[in-house]
């Protein structure tokens, strides 16, 4: 079996672990804080003291961090993932960043032979438990086909979008539209309220009707609290317009405007 690294057991980045120990793959994990790893004890899991260590001891590595900051920390410091990682292994960013900072750490990893892939995910930590993340991946086709066993521990689909940074950009747009569909919703099921429609009925309507939407469903599970619902992720959506901003502004791209406004009230309804 391939032996895998994983950095960052968050919400989102710990069952993606767990499911990889699950289907059998030997994992090695390293966290700043104890209680990230203390959960993992029930598994095979072999907890390290640095990102170095855990390099060496891996072919695989997931990057599943929260910022381009922390990518970078984690992967090319001192002692970092690259300190550590024999020629031959593959870096998998699956926290969503600027593409460029997946081309940053690929410059550094070349000069190791080392690749880099990049995959984020959309979905939630019991869609990583049950394997069906939807995984966007960017990289070179047979370093991908190397990652792609471990990634069906956690995702289907598992979709090549193209060359590195690629399933960033499919990343972020995903989320833009996420964003931009929420404020939406709220907009709609206020709307629907004012009229004297019950919001419950409507929301079933909507679940089976052509205006379907998961952003719709969501705000419904949430009991209709859009501020609720939209402020742990607020966080993520201001990085993530942001990132689509600037890639569009890289690129000379107009972004889509109308979705922009709408991401933009999304986050601070």
């Amino acid at each position: 079996m391939t032996n895998v690294g994983f950095i960052g057991l968050g919400n989102q980045g710990a069952p993606m672990a767990r499911r990889i120990a699950d289907a059998g793959h030997p994992l090695t994990i390293w966290a700043r804080r104890q209680s990230s790893v203390d959960s993992f004890r029930d598994t095979q899991a072999e907890v390290v003291a640095t990102p170095a260590e855990l390099g060496a001891r891996s072919d695989i590595v997931g990057i599943c961090v929260f910022s381009d900051e922390d990518v970078e920390d984690v992967v090319l410091r001192s002692d970092g993932v690259l300190a550590g990682m024999s020629a031959g292994g593959v870096v998998v960013i699956h926290s969503t960043v600027h593409p460029r900072t997946c081309h940053r750490v690929a410059e550094r990893a070349g000069e190791r032979g080392v690749s880099v892939v990049d995959a984020p995910v959309s979905g939630s930590a019991v869609a990583a438990l049950e394997r069906r993340l939807v995984v966007m991946m960017g990289g070179d086709e047979s370093d991908v086909a190397r990652c792609r066993p471990i990634f069906e521990s956690f995702g289907n689909p598992i979709i090549h979008v193209g060359p590195l940074g690629s399933g960033q950009i499919a990343k972020v747009i995903n989320n833009l539209l996420l964003a931009a569909h929420l404020s939406l919703a709220i907009d709609t099921f206020e709307f629907a309220s004012a009229l004297g429609l019950d919001k419950s009925a409507l929301a079933s309507v909507l679940a089976h009707g052509t205006g379907a939407s998961s952003a719709a469903a969501l705000l419904a599970g949430a009991g209709f609290d859009g501020q609720a619902l939209c402020r742990g992720a607020t966080p993520y959506f201001v990085k993530d317009i942001g990132i689509a901003q600037d890639i569009a502004a890289g690129e000379s791209v107009d972004p889509p405007v109308s979705m922009m406004g709408l991401a933009d009230r999304a986050v601070v309804k």
